[in-house]
């Protein structure tokens, strides 16, 4: 059965390729259409897909197929909440630099300054066990991920640690428990880094740390903090670190893939997040939700230098700061993914280097993220060019279709 529909897509495209008529749109559409058809069969795909795309303000494409809830018979639509997870982290990183461009606080600042729990961290040592770390991570380090924290990950001995610390808050959560940012943040100080800080680059909890220090600076919760010097001004009032009861029939299912290459529905936390209206852990790295009209509003801002409909919301200078690869060659070395070929990374983003080695024909200096259901975003400020694409398939990262959706979108650029 996949064969078929697959062989039907292929069909007409090529039809449409013989009458010289390439429509990009239509290839757009057949590139969703197919991932929800691979879904529908025995193996890959996704149960819904939905994409939008922007250029120098005018929407260029938006189409959505397949559901967001099977279960429910909910179909993907334009307003479809989605669990943002990672794609969470550009927005923190734009939080923390508010509070720079501000002079609230200064990027070489030690995280201890406004966190003491991380005074006098420790390195883990293969052979010696716990070491003292020769200096303190620094604001700078967690914006860039070179500060050691680790995810919990079962090849490291701190990524161990830190697996069992997120299992027990979300065990003591489910028993009514409120596990709070800032209790996150003090079990994350206690467990030993992976490498000395700014050593390399390494993927953690560095964003969920970030959050805890906008906490501590403005004296606010992180979501609060958001919501007045972000949601609000960009018009995002379906971005938050919850869903309220009212919203939550638009909620996204997020689908684990059984090793038969089944979807089913996901049971249970990643990363310790939750949704629920009685939040009390608000992750800078992976908690918040989103639509794709909310989060094309923040996409378009930071491809607009800080303004949004003629406001600014931050400086221009601090966008473009942002938005440079912070990496030095040593540090790079580590920056492994197939998903990061030919890109470098700063403020928790990844920066288009190398187009050759990316594969892509983004311009340089293209930005975004992705995020663990295989939500995406690109941001080009060369070309104003928002590329939004959402699914929730649980571990899908960036994919074949993510990039071939980008390559079509900068393929109909006049």
């Amino acid at each position: 059965m996949k064969g078929k529909m697959i062989s039907n897509l292929d069909r007409m495209e090529r039809e449409g390729m013989e009458r010289g008529m390439f429509d990009y749109k239509v290839e757009m559409d057949r590139i969703l259409r197919q991932e929800v058809a691979l879904g529908k069969g025995q193996e890959g795909g996704v149960k819904g897909a939905s994409a939008l795309i922007l250029h120098r303000g005018e929407e260029l494409y938006f189409n959505a197929f397949g559901e967001a809830d099977s279960e429910r018979g909910t179909p993907m639509s334009r307003d479809t909440i989605i669990r943002l997870y990672s794609m969470t982290k550009p927005v923190t990183a734009v939080a923390v630099m508010l509070l720079a461009e501000r002079g609230r606080l200064d990027l070489w600042d030690p995280v201890s300054m406004y966190l003491p729990c991380f005074k006098g961290q420790k390195v883990w040592d293969e052979t010696l066990g716990e070491v003292p770390a020769k200096r303190d991570n620094t604001i700078y380090d967690l914006l860039n991920m070179t500060s050691g924290i680790t995810y919990p990950d079962e090849n490291t001995e701190p990524g161990r640690r830190m697996k069992a610390m997120v299992d027990d808050f979300v065990a003591r959560r489910e028993q009514g428990e409120r596990v709070d940012t800032k209790e996150y943040v003090r079990g994350i100080a206690s467990i030993p880094l992976c490498f000395q800080p700014g050593d390399r680059w390494m993927y953690g909890f560095s964003a969920d740390v970030l959050g805890g220090i906008v906490e501590a600076v403005s004296g606010m919760s992180y979501g609060a903090f958001l919501e007045r010097e972000l949601f609000e001004p960009l018009e995002m009032p379906d971005t938050r670190f919850y869903v309220p009861e009212g919203k939550r029939g638009r909620l996204a299912q997020h689908y684990d893939m059984t090793e038969k290459g089944v979807l089913i529905p996901h049971k249970g936390s990643h990363l310790g997040e939750y949704c629920g209206e009685d939040v009390a852990f608000e992750s800078g790295g992976a908690g918040l939700v989103s639509t794709l009209d909310d989060y094309a509003h923040f996409a378009m801002m930071m491809v607009k230098k800080g303004t949004y409909k003629g406001r600014r919301i931050m400086g221009r200078k601090t966008v473009e700061f942002m938005t440079q690869n912070r990496l030095t060659a040593s540090q790079a070395r580590s920056v492994d993914w197939d998903s990061m070929r030919g890109y470098g990374y700063g403020c928790l983003m990844r920066v288009l280097m190398d187009q050759g080695a990316a594969g892509s024909n983004a311009s340089l200096g293209e930005y975004g993220w992705d995020g663990w259901t295989g939500n995406y975003v690109t941001m080009d400020p060369c070309e104003e060019l928002v590329l939004l694409y959402f699914i929730q398939r649980c571990g899908a990262s960036v994919s074949a279709p993510v990039r071939r959706l980008r390559m079509a979108a900068y393929g109909a650029l006049e």
